[in-house]
């Protein structure tokens, strides 16, 4: 099969984030499948971006063929608006060329935003393919309720309309939110043609040797000098969508047991309010702790007595969420506390640890203690349930035919 994978921000191990296309793409290579994804020369979310001359600049990366569309470069809103604008309009004019010359069978439009659909759509038209719309967020509530932008402004209207536009010509959404299938059905989309396909991981990438792998000094220092006490930790990025403060604020709550330390390991805009509320309680069991490579994550984790996730409250999370540290700390097999607006989470079918509301210190307080009370062998036995689902259920290996079969049963 030839798959053609339209996302705007697609990233590689070489480049960074955004990792999905990536691994998908590597599995359906593996499977056999001729895979091409175009992507925009610029994305704010790479470490680095590729070096791009002219349109449709072609690169060949793990057996995957990236075709690059050269972009802007964007700080403000504005800028970036005109470098999808840019993106889309590029797809549409050329979407004769790319029919004819990548002669897909499948075309995916997941670009986080759902414009690229109007040229997916057409592009899969002249090729007699299937057209898919994979849906990262809910768009465009995410933005109206993350920038603050009116249903009446022209963008989210435009936005609203391609949305609507996907789920009624695309042969299947695929969401990697489980709880958002009536969202679309409210948009057009009919019985049938939605699945969920979360987030996965690359299960060469969690070798038995993955967590024992040497940390800087830094952290291999800090965690021997706490080894004795119970390890409240969090992973990732320190963004203000991740509400760490309700963490800090359980720590200031918790401060009187000298059993529990707190640690933060990661790095991001919202560090320097996170030391700054550490300093205010004058906290000596809350440390923080420098972002580290990838491939080192299974042995920060290692070091977790109980996995911390947080959230903002917020209407988005009831469609469900897919984090990636959520499945690290799975695959760590370590009880997690997720503090999210998120009936029925994955946590809770699971029972790999506890769900409780987001923005709520007490309520952390409660679950970590919760938890900390167990026994040994009791918090083994509720880690390793989330390891056994995942390990069952979310390899990219495992996604990417789920994927395919979800088209083929269309």
């Amino acid at each position: 099969m030839n798959i053609l994978y339209i996302f705007h921000y697609a990233g590689s191990p070489e480049y960074g984030m955004s990792f999905r296309p990536y691994y998908m793409s590597r599995e359906w290579v593996k499977q056999g499948h001729n895979v091409t994804i175009i992507a925009s020369s610029f994305s704010h979310l790479r470490q680095k971006n590729p070096v791009v001359t002219n349109d449709f600049q072609e690169e060949t990366i793990d057996g995957i063929k990236y075709v690059w569309l050269k972009g802007n470069e964007y700080g403000g809103s504005i800028a970036r608006i005109k470098n999808i604008a840019s993106f889309v309009w590029k797809l549409q004019r050329n979407a004769k060329k790319i029919a004819k010359t990548y002669k897909p069978d499948l075309v995916i439009a997941s670009s986080t935003y759902p414009l690229d659909n109007v040229p997916a759509n057409k592009i899969a038209r002249i090729a007699g393919a299937k057209h898919c719309y994979e849906a990262h967020d809910i768009w465009p509530l995410s933005p109206m309720v993350i920038g603050g932008y009116s249903k009446m402004h022209p963008f989210i209207m435009v936005m609203q309309w391609a949305e609507n536009f996907a789920c009624r010509k695309s042969d299947k959404v695929i969401s990697l939110l489980w709880n958002s299938e009536e969202h679309y059905r409210e948009c057009g989309l009919k019985s049938g043609k939605f699945a969920c396909i979360p987030n996965g991981y690359a299960a060469d990438e969690w070798d038995p040797q993955a967590a024992s792998q040497p940390l800087p000094k830094e952290h291999d220092s800090l965690f021997k000098s706490i080894n004795d006490k119970v390890i409240v930790g969090f992973a990732g990025g320190l963004a203000a969508s991740g509400a760490l403060n309700n963490l800090v604020e359980a720590a200031n709550l918790l401060k009187a047991n000298k059993r529990l330390a707190f640690v933060i390991v990661g790095k991001g805009p919202e560090k320097e309010n996170i030391e700054k509320l550490v300093q205010k309680y004058a906290l000596k069991n809350f440390y923080i702790l420098p972002a580290v490579p990838k491939k080192l994550v299974p042995a920060i984790n290692a070091f977790f007595d109980i996995a911390y996730i947080g959230g903002v409250h917020s209407v988005l999370h009831k469609y469900g969420t897919s984090a990636n540290k959520l499945t690290d700390y799975m695959l760590a097999g370590k009880p997690i506390v997720q503090a999210i607006d998120e009936p029925g989470s994955v946590i809770e079918k699971v029972g790999c640890g506890i769900q409780i509301e987001a923005e709520n210190p007490n309520k952390i307080v409660q679950a970590i203690l919760s938890i900390a009370e167990l026994s040994l062998k009791e918090k083994e036995a509720m880690g390793i349930k989330g390891k056994d689902y995942a390990e069952k259920n979310l390899t990219w290996e495992m996604l990417s035919r789920k994927f395919l079969q979800e088209l083929k049963t269309n």
